[in-house]
């Protein structure tokens, strides 16, 4: 099931968040996502977010968008490959004409995920805080293009 965030999901998803940061960005030092952790878990709420519970009720995932930007997509490690971002992505346009996001280019898997689901590459550019390369995509609706 796909759900708003509650207060009270806040330390779940930046639980998820951090791990697999640390996991799918290997190539970044962890020091970084640890350091960035405070300030992500103050502003996560200031966007849309958009939780993924499990048959149990557990969240395995969330998404969070800000207007037309997906400032992330989590799926919890033992649930990937299950078709849940499948789903929290689909939800997400479900609710936009339009979406885009930056991804790390070596995050090849995520890259996969996001051009498996109809996001093009706009452009490239390199992340200031990280000196890694990150692409920019978009994805849009049939509807968008008219």
């Amino acid at each position: 099931m796909i759900r708003n965030l509650k207060k009270n999901d806040i330390d779940k998803i930046m639980g998820i968040w951090l791990t697999e940061n640390i996991k799918a960005h290997s190539f970044i030092l962890r020091s970084y996502w640890e350091d960035n952790y405070n300030f992500v878990k103050e502003v996560l709420p200031q966007a849309d977010v958009f939780v993924y519970e499990n048959i149990e009720g557990e969240i395995v995932g969330f998404l969070g968008l800000d207007n037309n930007y997906i400032a992330g997509i989590f799926v919890s490690g033992s649930e990937k490959s299950k078709g849940i971002g499948k789903n929290i992505i689909d939800y997400a346009k479900s609710i936009k004409d339009e979406l885009c996001l930056k991804v790390y280019t070596k995050n090849t898997r995520a890259v996969g995920f996001y051009k498996r689901e109809g996001f093009k590459i706009e452009s490239n550019s390199i992340d200031d805080t990280t000196g890694e390369e990150e692409l920019y995509m978009v994805w849009k609706s049939g509807k968008s293009n008219l």
